[in-house]
């Protein structure tokens, strides 16, 4: 069974949703028979290299909010993130772009690595680390195992960047444009960040392939913000 999913990095939605993805997976005895891949899917692929501003200004601003209002709001998010088990400081983020975290993601997958990717949403919504910043990137991909001489060859080209792109427009061709967005096996989808039991019910759905299901909506970002 493969599960394939839609995400970024800067997404609070999408480290939950795969968190509990994979607690799904695990708590139905599936681990070695799911397939996942990740696709790319970023927010906010205009994003400058540089962090200009606070998330917390930069969260009021975006959904038209008090700050009291937005702290409020992005607090309510790092409990969900709490409740999973992960350290999850979304206040404090440091927003910039992601094209070169996802263009290395390429690069692992193509060796069958996804501990880098586990590794940058941890880096990004725990440590809140500088996600554009190569030294970052560089110290990431060495601890999930990657090639030095490979990362520091895309990291100095545009390398794995049509791949990215190729990924947001079979995402605009299917109509998803909010992530984290999961199909498992090419037909049953999870929009959103779904509780583990409603991905283990329709896991299970698919694993025995005999049930009709059809698409369940959860918490989920897109271009224009995350569904509050």
């Amino acid at each position: 069974m493969k599960v394939t999913y839609w995400s970024d990095f800067a997404c609070p939605y999408c480290y939950v949703g795969e968190t509990r993805l994979h607690k799904a997976i695990d708590s139905l005895g599936l681990t070695n028979d799911v397939e996942v891949e990740m696709k790319a899917f970023e927010l906010y692929p205009d994003a400058p290299r540089e962090v200009q501003g606070t998330t917390l200004d930069r969260f009021a601003r975006k959904y038209r909010l008090t700050k009291a209002a937005a702290s409020q709001r992005i607090d309510s998010i790092s409990a969900m993130g709490r409740a999973e088990g992960i350290d999850f400081n979304y206040a404090t983020t440091r927003n910039t772009n992601m094209l070169d975290a996802h263009r290395l993601t390429k690069l692992a997958h193509e060796l069958g690595n996804t501990r880098f990717e586990e590794l940058c949403f941890h880096a990004y919504f725990v440590d809140n680390e500088v996600m554009s910043d190569h030294a970052v990137l560089r110290r990431l991909a060495v601890r999930a195992g990657l090639p030095e001489a490979d990362v520091e060859r895309v990291l100095s080209s545009d390398e794995y960047a049509d791949a990215v792109r190729a990924d947001e427009r079979e995402a605009q061709v299917m109509g998803v444009n909010a992530v984290p967005f999961f199909v498992v096996d090419g037909k049953y989808v999870i929009s959103g960040c779904q509780p583990v039991e409603e991905m283990s019910r329709v896991l299970v759905n698919a694993h025995d392939a005999a049930l009709a299901v059809g698409t369940a909506e959860g918490g989920a970002c897109g271009p224009d913000g995350c569904a509050l």
